[in-house]
């Protein structure tokens, strides 16, 4: 297996996807959408343009429907959601299906889309992501990060850390660039203190702005799901079973 973290979509290779795509927004994309399947979501269909949301949401039934929509961390207007995980309750979100568009997270996923396994990983289901890697073992792997509008994001690079630092204590796994290195690095500085670290990174401190601590501490955990999202046409993800 060879690794290649990239810390946002514009730095990914051109024209070239990788056998697997794991695409990571910690804060908040990713989380919100591991959040909501476990919660009991039929799907989550993601789109980078709300208009397109809106557009294709409009062809399912208002009760079988959520939208969610976020821009500079707040809540699109027009939206029954914003893009806080806590808002995922089984109540709110059991069997219907979320349609996200968000600043970065979507961009990263729809960037990835074309290749053949594309999951959605955060802190919150490394394991299950990494135990994915582990049984299948795909030949070329993308941690990819999501950002923050085209520029790098600590959250999401120590998230790709954690799945690449587990990945190389269980597995033989060749790095494919130098970022993987760092990214490990980064975690293993961290781990213990991810919370911390998200109060000095700059998308933290905007939600911390927002009044978004809750979403922070709750983002911050590791391994506290065993859902994770796989992409089974193109921009619509399920539960992996």
């Amino acid at each position: 297996m060879r690794l290649f973290v990239y810390h946002t979509p514009e730095l990914t290779p051109p024209d070239s996807v990788p056998d697997c795509a794991i695409a990571i927004d910690v804060l908040r994309a990713t989380t919100t959408i591991a959040t909501a399947l476990n919660a009991g979501a039929e799907a989550v269909q993601v789109f980078s343009d709300m208009e397109k949301l809106m557009l294709f949401s409009e062809e399912w039934q208002p009760d079988l429907r959520l939208r969610a929509g976020e821009r500079g961390g707040a809540k699109v207007t027009g939206c029954d959601l914003g893009n806080s995980p806590l808002d995922c309750t089984p109540e709110r979100v059991q069997g219907r299906r979320l349609f996200i568009s968000t600043t970065n997270g979507t961009r990263a996923l729809q960037r990835v889309q074309e290749s053949p396994v594309v999951l959605a990983a955060a802190l919150i289901n490394r394991q299950a992501a990494v135990q994915y890697l582990l049984d299948r073992q795909p030949e070329n792997v993308w941690l990819l990060g999501s950002g923050w509008e085209g520029s790098f994001s600590l959250e999401d690079t120590v998230c790709a850390g954690a799945i690449a630092s587990a990945l190389a204590d269980k597995a033989n796994v060749d790095m494919g660039n130098d970022e993987v290195f760092g990214a490990i690095a980064l975690y293993r500085q961290w781990q213990d203190n991810l919370l911390e670290l998200f109060h000095h990174a700059s998308h933290g401190q905007r939600l911390l702005r927002l009044d978004c601590l809750e979403d922070l501490k709750y983002c911050a955990q590791t391994d506290i799901l065993d859902v994770l999202p796989i992409q089974r046409e193109a921009g619509v993800l399920v539960k992996n079973t």
